[in-house]
């Protein structure tokens, strides 16, 4: 996938883990702010504006919006290195605010779901991360599984409305 592309589909991923637990906790989009600021991972001028933005369309339909990023993941031809830094900044958001949930770790397995990284490469490369093992066993990966996986994120997780986004200059 193009840098630009993977960059914008970088951050819609973030973005949607921040989000798929119903909480924006301030440590997250700290996380975003900061992978921006050290690592250009964005690659995008106002990172507050576009979060907002984001924010007003998640909170417009929260399911959709997250049904949506589905899709574009789903569509997206990445290479293994994008693959590895999209599960790098997804448990990185998952960890972010020190409160791993049962929702985010659904929400990493549907992502998985959609790459060709195998849980054995996520398990040697993620060693560091504690419990990396839940993070990539799984039931027997079929279609129906993944639909099954699927349908009930999306039957338990009730999407709020979000407050605006506020990056803070330090």
């Amino acid at each position: 996938m193009e840098k630009n592309e993977f960059s914008d589909l970088l951050l819609l991923t973030a973005f949607s883990v921040m989000a798929c637990d119903g909480d924006i906790d301030p440590k997250e989009v700290t996380l975003i702010s900061d992978l921006e600021k050290k690592e250009s991972l964005f690659n995008i001028e106002n990172l507050e504006a576009r979060l907002n933005q984001l924010v007003e369309e998640i909170n417009k339909d929260g399911h959709g919006f997250l049904r949506n990023y589905f899709k574009k993941l789903k569509q997206a031809e990445l290479t293994h290195d994008q693959e590895s830094k999209l599960v790098d900044v997804t448990i990185k958001m998952i960890e972010a605010d020190e409160i791993v949930q049962y929702t985010e770790l659904r929400f990493f397995k549907i992502i998985h779901s959609y790459l060709k990284i195998s849980g054995d490469e996520i398990m040697k490369e993620f060693a560091h991360v504690s419990d990396i093992e839940d993070y990539v066993v799984q039931d027997i990966i079929s279609e129906k599984y993944i639909e099954k996986l699927t349908t009930s994120y999306f039957d338990s997780q009730e999407i709020p409305e979000f407050s605006e986004i506020s990056i803070s200059v330090n």
